[in-house]
């Protein structure tokens, strides 16, 4: 990975994650502080807290990725160590697409006119489940590469003790 690559990725999710602390930080504040300009129904009070959470989400990914990154610019990242980021990026992901879910359940009764509304939104939801699938089958390519480095390892190993 180039070190320009790297450090375009690093910038935008440093932007990206000092947005979504800066959008936390008011939303939370709103809440807390009861100077919501909107009538502070249910529904949207809902919303926001479900909104900082997606957000809380977004984040744990984003640091996860981060630490990913730097392990692959210091040529570790085949080690049991990227296990630990990768499952957090998957959790992260299961999180949002359960956080659209109850986006969907608080949304659905103001839908009852037009329900393909919340059918879309539950397509969508399932859309984000699958893109965890597609990271859990890219963590099983890492645990085979993780073995066949630790593998190669082994048998240079050995062909050193031979020589």
């Amino acid at each position: 990975m180039g070190k320009l690559t790297v450090r375009a990725l690093r910038a935008v999710l440093a932007l990206v994650l000092a947005g979504t602390v800066f959008v936390q930080v008011l939303m939370v504040w709103v809440l807390v502080s009861g100077s919501d300009p909107e009538d502070g129904s249910l529904p949207l009070t809902s919303l926001r807290v479900i909104t900082v959470l997606g957000m809380l989400s977004a984040q744990v990914a984003l640091v996860s990725v981060w630490r990913l990154v730097t392990m692959v610019r210091r040529g570790t990242v085949f080690s049991h160590a990227a296990f630990r980021y990768v499952d957090a990026v998957i959790g992260a992901i299961v999180a949002a697409a359960l956080l659209w879910f109850a986006v969907t359940a608080v949304n659905a009764p103001g839908q009852r006119d037009d329900p393909g509304v919340t059918v879309i939104m539950g397509g969508v939801g399932l859309a984000i489940l699958g893109v965890a699938l597609i990271v859990l089958v890219l963590r099983m390519l890492l645990a085979q590469a993780v073995a066949r480095d630790v593998e190669a390892a082994h048998m240079q190993a050995e062909l050193d003790e031979v020589i």
